[in-house]
């Protein structure tokens, strides 16, 4: 008799677990643990505002170049075991952000470590979104898992400063504490997540076509790569150069990752009412907004808000980003989603090493949030012409 795999049978709420714990791992903790861990590490590893936007940047650019490599049909059939491979390896460079120092250093396991979360963020969605015709839970349970994973890091990293300080070296335990959180998720992830369904996975995909419906979502979503990117990576910074308070640093990141685990049920009747592209315009806008209050209101209001409205819609566009660039390439869906993916992690790149510069020269992070600020205004704008009768897309 042959042996079961591993979520062959698994009901679609199991999948969504699975796709949930996989995205915690590999985004929650594996891409954005490092925003609360920063000010730590600034402290204790006497890091520059410019040299914490290299770092991100190099994990960016690890991200871009996975999203490159999976746009292409190596992985045909494959598509499980390469996200299971990105997945093992986020929790061994989690770790070893411990065992290093140097400027140097940080920077080539941050790149790695974004190769390997986009790895495993698109060949785990390719399966886990190919189920979502079995139910709606199944998408909302795997993009939850990214605001359920910064939720979590939030947590653990406030934890940590509790029982071990912040001082030269709280950092390094905060990696480790990561790794070990991302470990367990892994293992949950490992025991549902099924193989691709429907026996299309062998099947190379054809070469995208560009029509001006996917080149305005597609430019859309880098910008807004760009414009998020900037308080997901500075936000827990931001209020403690403010001098806001632990408490603060808390919460904000905290609400964030709860914010994004809940937003996909938030904005559903939004979706239902309006459409895809309507609702990830509005998230977009309503993103700006957010951005613009971390830095207008006052350094606690201004980090509570920024956060919450981050998490709130960070997660939707991205969700309903990756939805729009597989129907509008319905024959090459994977490409798409690849694709789009790159066009996020070409924004990322540029946000945090411009927002790294310009902090340093400024001596604050509000000129590079006002920009961020208008990069999103502009990526809203560029999607705003498809929402019109006979272009809604439910």
């Amino acid at each position: 008799m042959a042996a079961r795999f591993p979520g062959e049978h698994a009901s679609p709420f199991l999948i969504g677990v699975a796709g949930g714990a996989a995205m915690a791992a590999a985004m929650g903790f594996g891409r954005f643990v490092y925003t609360p861990i920063l000010p730590g590490m600034m402290e204790g590893a006497s890091l520059s505002a410019a040299d914490a936007g290299l770092i991100a940047g190099a994990n960016f650019a690890g991200y871009l170049l996975g999203a490159v490599l999976a746009g292409f049909g190596w992985a045909a059939g494959r598509e499980r075991a390469v996200a299971m491979l990105g997945l093992v390896s986020t929790v061994v460079l989690l770790a070893a952000m411990a065992m290093v120092d140097g400027l140097a250093a940080f920077t080539v396991i941050r790149f790695l470590a974004g190769l390997a979360s986009a790895l495993a963020m698109v060949f785990t969605s390719s399966i886990v979104l190919a189920q979502s015709a079995r139910g709606e839970s199944v998408q909302i349970l795997h993009f939850g898992g990214v605001g359920l994973g910064i939720a979590l890091s939030s947590a653990l990293v406030f934890v940590f400063n509790l029982i071990a300080g912040d001082g030269a070296h709280g950092w390094r335990s905060e990696w480790i504490g990561s790794a070990v959180a991302a470990g367990i998720l892994v293992m949950l992830a490992m025991r549902f997540l099924p193989r691709p369904t429907g026996g299309q996975a062998t099947v190379r995909e054809p070469q995208l076509v560009w029509e001006r419906p996917l080149l305005l979502v597609t430019a859309s979503y880098g910008l807004f790569g760009f414009g998020y990117v900037i308080t997901a990576t500075f936000l827990v910074t931001m209020a403690r150069a403010a001098d806001a308070g632990a408490s603060v640093e808390f919460l904000a990141w905290l609400g964030t990752g709860l914010a994004a685990a809940l937003s996909l049920v938030l904005w559903r009747g939004f979706v239902r009412r309006f459409g895809l592209i309507a609702t990830y315009a509005a998230c977009i806008a309503v993103e700006a907004i957010g951005v613009l209050a971390s830095v207008l209101l006052p350094p606690a209001a201004g980090a509570l808000v920024g956060g919450i409205f981050l998490g709130l819609t960070f997660m939707a566009v991205t969700a309903y980003g990756l939805q729009l660039g597989r129907r509008l390439a319905a024959d090459s869906p994977r490409r798409a989603l690849a694709s789009m993916t790159a066009a996020f992690g070409t924004g990322q790149i540029i946000g945090p090493l411009l927002a790294g510069w310009l902090a340093e020269a400024s001596g604050s992070f509000t000129w590079p949030t006002v920009l961020a600020a208008a990069v999103l205004a502009v990526s809203a704008a560029l999607a705003a012409p498809l929402i019109a009768p006979g272009r809604i897309i439910r």
